[in-house]
Formats: C-alpha cells, sequence, structure tokens
C-alpha cells in the first residue's frame, strides 16, 4: 500500500501575532515553529497502518512551505514515516487553499497513492478546505473530520461526526482522500534512535515549478489583532423600565432621537 500524509508546519498559538508590513499576513519573527496539532493525528494512522500491513506498505510525508518546514518532515520521519518531500516554497503561507491543494495535487497525480491522510484543519489559517480540495483535483472519494478508522480486507470503515455530536459510519474502497481531527488516535512521541535516524535522512526537495501552482482563489488582506468586544449592558425591570431603558442607550448612541423619530 502507498499511503500519503500531508503535514503543515505552523507556529505556536501561544506565540504573538503581529501583522506583517503588507498587512496579509502575521509578521513571522519571533515565533516558534511546530507540526500542526491536526496533522500529527494524520502522520500517527499512517503510521499505524503501515505497521499492521508490515511491510506491504509505504508512508511518505509531505509538507509545502520554506526551508524552515523540513524540521516538520523529519519529526514525521521519527514518527514513523519511510520518506519525506518537501516542496520548497517560501511564499506557501500566504497561499490560499487551493493553491496549496494544487501543489499536494501535482505531486500526488501519477504516483499511485491508495491513501491520502491529511489534517482536518491547520490550526493557523482554520480554513478546512485543503484535503477536500486535493480529493477534488485528484477526482479522489473523502471523508473529513474522522475520528475512528479501521482497515480490514482490502477495505477501510470510517467513522467521523455530524453536528450535535452524532457520528457516522462509512465503508470505503482506496483510493480515498481522509482527514483527521482529534480523538482518532493518540499521536506517538519519537524515540531518541528514531529522531536521530530522522536527522540523516535524505529528503526530496521539489520546486514549486515541479508541481501544478494553480492561480489563487481567494487573497488575505487586513489582517488585524483582535478587537475585543464592549462591554456588555444589563437591563433589569420591569418592562416599561426595561423599554425606556432601550430608548435611553439608543439615544445615546445616536441610532434615534427621541425628539424626531428614527436617524
Amino acid at each position: 500500500m502507498n499511503i500519503l500524509v500531508c503535514i503543515k508546519q505552523v507556529p505556536d498559538m501561544e506565540g504573538k501575532f503581529v501583522p506583517n508590513e503588507a498587512g496579509s499576513w502575521f509578521d513571522e519573527a519571533g515565533l516558534a515553529w511546530k507540526m500542526n496539532e491536526y496533522d500529527a493525528f494524520a502522520v500517527e494512522e499512517a503510521v499505524r497502518l503501515k505497521e499492521q500491513l508490515g511491510g506491504g506498505a509505504r508512508v511518505t510525508a509531505l509538507s509545502i512551505g520554506p526551508a524552515r518546514a523540513v524540521e516538520t518532515i523529519r519529526k514525521a520521519l521519527a514518527m514513523g514515516c519511510d520518506d519525506g518531500v518537501h516542496i520548497d516554497d517560501p511564499d506557501a503561507p500566504q497561499r490560499d487553499p487551493w493553491q496549496i491543494a494544487s501543489m499536494i495535487a501535482g505531486f500526488a497525480a501519477g504516483r499511485g497513492f491508495d491513501l491520502i491522510f491529511t489534517g482536518m484543519q491547520s490550526e493557523d489559517r482554520g480554513s478546512a478546505q485543503v484535503g477536500v480540495l486535493v480529493a477534488e483535483q485528484l477526482g479522489l472519494s473523502s471523508v473529513t473530520g474522522i475520528t475512528a478508522f479501521e482497515w480490514l480486507d482490502g477495505s477501510m470503515t470510517v467513522e467521523s461526526e455530524l453536528e450535535g455530536g452524532r457520528k457516522y459510519r462509512l465503508r470505503l474502497k482506496p483510493p480515498v482522500l481522509l482527514t483527521c481531527q482529534p480523538g482518532l488516535n493518540t499521536p506517538r512521541y519519537p524515540t531518541l534512535p528514531n529522531i536521530m535516524k530522522s536527522k540523516r535522512a535524505a529528503l526530496a526537495v521539489l520546486s514549486q515549478e515541479s508541481v501544478s501552482l494553480d492561480s489563487p482563489k481567494v487573497l488575505s488582506a487586513n489582517f488585524r489583532p483582535h478587537e475585543p468586544n464592549a462591554a456588555g449592558v444589563i437591563l433589569e425591570g420591569d418592562v416599561d423600565t426595561l423599554a425606556s431603558q432601550v430608548l435611553d442607550l439608543l439615544e445615546a448612541k445616536g441610532f434615534i432621537s427621541t425628539q424626531g423619530g428614527v436617524r
């Protein structure tokens, strides 16, 4: 079985985020980087399936990003992936989901992957679109946000959540793309020998020109810090008192004038 797992390097969400000069995204200065949490579940499930199948499976970890993304690929190798592929793209953090999906699909097309695992979403952008867009561009079936996976006799059973806590199960045959979310498994900590081994592993480095990079569908703009909401006002009293208080508040904000009606 040929398995691809797509991973992203994201900033530690505890970092301090400030807009870049263009105001299109955040400035990376001073941020620490790590594997996207959702992608760690994808890596773990891919490695577990490889271990279940013994020598009949191989897992490739793919990441798109600047040179720093290599560290995340090496972590995936230390967790048990066999091969690492880096699509070197310094502009990746600001590319929209369609562009990222086009590069993944451009790499995966024709390589015969039976299963593609991705995280359900990234912690920084949170669009939850890349996985399904890759499936669409490759013409694959996909299931999003799986919380359970079982492989038996050439087919898989997956479980996913619906709104309101409801769940459903599907039985599928490869090729399939699955996006993973918390609850699917517990990602392992790489062992020291595997960490050392991963540091010596050779990675395949590709340019964005060597895969299919489409034009963006969405552009980011006006990145800014969260603007806290104003403190709420609690009104108390009978109906007439509440109505009077509401009128006073609306008039104080200039929305109405009790002297001349609605502004």
